[in-house]
């Protein structure tokens, strides 16, 4: 962790979770807590629960939680880091810089150095498009139908014909070469020397999601090649982990648009798609997938509608899928891509559009059925035992089962008959792999099957009756320990449950989340002290649950134990440790 732990603390302390969630969710009181409806998932009915006295927040109905910081990072889609910092910065206090060492200083400084001069560019490429010799660049904007309001809105810029411009500009503001090296925007050559990257284009400056400069895309003026020409991957900007437009959308969406280029998102957002992005001159990757999962559930691709758009749109389907996103196909036909749409019908027509985009299964049909002649009876079976297996490709049997009804209802296929067909190639080699492949998703999902796996459930059951019952600890004195916790993150969470236990008496689920960086740890750990038990009460059933609960998993402990012991004096100890099970009553 780049801040120390007291720091972090610190911090947390300092922003009272109720009032920063306030400002982003309609919150009331209700009893001890608030709730509201989540903002990480649709909902109607609220089930978003934040209580002032744990200092943290949980969704009852998709299992978003966590405290102050993991909210912000959710919310916002920050890192650990950046939303420590930001919420310091709220708070008024100042960033403890000493603790980082002399290695991350030096990459820090060099990273807010190219930022810097990257905020530099943007703003000298700006003001050339508003200049004299920037006119061929501002009147192809115009153009294209941008408005001057658009034009300032992204930022947009021209860079000059003089290909030396910026790199001058730039050493007088006293730049170094070592830093603008860094930047992507210059070239260093031995017999030419130091000339700028992009001349002669309209400028598109890529920001991440806190509107820092990150990089620019550029499209020249005339027809040199390449037409686009992007920055290249620096020390602030990775193509596959970024987005263009993204740093206009806030929060969760209900579904996002996904665009080939920089003027097809800028058409979609001038005509109000405000939840429109594109990848950044590569191909869509997993890593976009994984960074859309964050905003939302539900994309509709919007790829130009020739052969390569068509192509794009068919490798980006199954990431998508594999990110478990909904996914849909606008049809924009006859128009090419979204900019020359909106230039030809209207933002309404659109919207239409978007009612009536096809599920992403039916159009990959479509797309496998343009290879075959469906009045050939030959061909046409080829092509079902093409969409046989591709119903293959859903690792949900519901869903599965909900698609292959919906083709054979299509196509006038018995649904019977083409359930059989699916069945026989999940039988063969490729359906094997498939099988082999679901089960192995399943298992890293659901963690370590049988008597591990409910163990690991009464771990987390327990540390939530710690919680909630701190008089427990005392009650299970002797019995059980922070060792007895096998599982990940219950050991973790168990060591500093008891660790503040003994020194002050009481549980901080607030601070304990924060000693977990990742936002998927950070909701593990808020649903185990905010799981729905009943109170304990002091009646038979409650202590026989109690008696299970802790029998469990001290035996499950003393098993692994057992496991590795060579040492006669220390089994004979681990025999009589059981033997103790047998008896043990609990009471509260």
């Amino acid at each position: 962790m780049y801040y120390g732990e007291d720091f972090v603390d610190e911090v947390r302390s300092r922003n009272d979770i109720v009032d920063v969630i306030s400002s982003y969710v309609n919150l009331k009181r209700s009893g001890s807590n608030y709730l509201g409806l989540c903002p990480f998932h649709n909902e109607k009915t609220a089930s978003f629960s934040v209580s002032p006295g744990k200092q943290m927040y949980y969704c009852f109905g998709c299992g978003a939680g966590g405290n102050v910081i993991t909210f912000l990072m959710e919310y916002e889609n920050l890192t650990f880091l950046e939303a420590l910092e930001q919420l310091a910065e709220k708070a008024g206090m100042e960033l403890p810089k000493q603790s980082a060492s002399a290695e991350d200083r030096r990459k820090r400084d060099l990273r807010d150095a190219v930022l810097e001069v990257n905020k530099l560019a943007a703003n000298y490429y700006f003001a050339r498009l508003k200049s004299d010799r920037g006119k061929i660049g501002y009147d192809y904007l115009r153009g294209r139908e941008l408005t001057p309001e658009t034009i300032v809105r992204f930022g947009l810029g021209y860079s000059d014909k003089n290909s030396g411009e910026l790199y001058r500009f730039m050493k007088s503001k006293g730049y170094d070469d070592s830093v603008l090296k860094e930047t992507g925007l210059f070239t260093y050559d031995e017999k030419r020397g130091t000339y700028d990257k992009f001349w002669n284009r309209v400028m598109f400056p890529i920001m991440d999601r806190n509107n820092r400069v990150i990089a620019f895309g550029g499209r020249v003026m005339g027809d040199a090649k390449p037409k686009y020409l992007n920055s290249p991957e620096t020390i602030v900007f990775d193509k596959s982990r970024n987005l263009y437009g993204l740093n206009f959308v806030h929060g969760k969406q209900e579904a996002m648009i996904i665009c080939e280029g920089y003027m097809d998102v800028i058409a979609l957002h001038q005509a109000g798609f405000s939840n429109a992005v594109a990848s950044l001159g590569t191909a869509f990757t997993s890593q976009h997938a994984s960074l859309l999962k964050r905003y939302t559930d539900q994309v509709y691709l919007c790829y130009d509608s020739d052969g390569a758009g068509v192509k794009a749109a068919m490798r980006a389907i199954p990431m998508l899928r594999e990110a478990d996103i909904r996914v849909k196909v606008i049809d924009m036909r006859p128009y090419k891509d979204p900019d020359e749409f909106m230039k030809g019908l209207s933002a309404e027509e659109f919207a239409e559009r978007i009612k009536k985009a096809k599920s992403s299964f039916f159009y990959e049909v479509d797309q496998i059925k343009s290879q075959f002649d469906l009045n050939d009876p030959e061909s046409k079976t080829r092509f079902m035992n093409e969409v046989a297996k591709k119903c293959l490709t859903f690792d949900n049997e519901i869903e599965r089962n909900n698609y292959i009804e919906a083709f054979a209802r299509e196509y006038g296929v018995r649904t019977e008959d083409f359930r059989k067909l699916t069945a026989y190639h999940s039988a063969n080699m490729a359906g094997i792999d498939y099988e082999k492949r679901r089960r192995e998703r399943e298992k890293n999902r659901t963690g370590p099957a049988g008597k591990e796996d409910g163990i690991a459930k009464r771990q987390a059951i327990f540390l939530t009756w710690l919680c909630n019952t701190p008089e427990l600890f005392q009650k299970t004195e002797g019995i059980l320990s922070a060792a007895d916790f096998v599982d990940e993150p219950y050991r973790q969470v168990a060591e500093m449950m008891y660790e503040q236990y003994q020194s002050s008496g009481q549980v901080d689920p607030a601070k304990i989340i924060s000693r977990f960086e990742s936002k998927e740890e950070q909701s593990v750990v808020a649903g185990i002290f905010n799981k729905e038990l009943r109170e304990l009460r002091k009646d038979e059933e409650q202590k026989k649950a109690l008696n299970e609960v802790v029998r469990s998993i001290k035996a499950y402990s003393l098993e692994l134990r057992g496991r590795n012991i060579t040492d006669l004096a220390e089994l004979q100890k681990l025999i009589e440790e059981k033997k103790k099970l047998q008896t043990l009553k609990i009471s509260l």
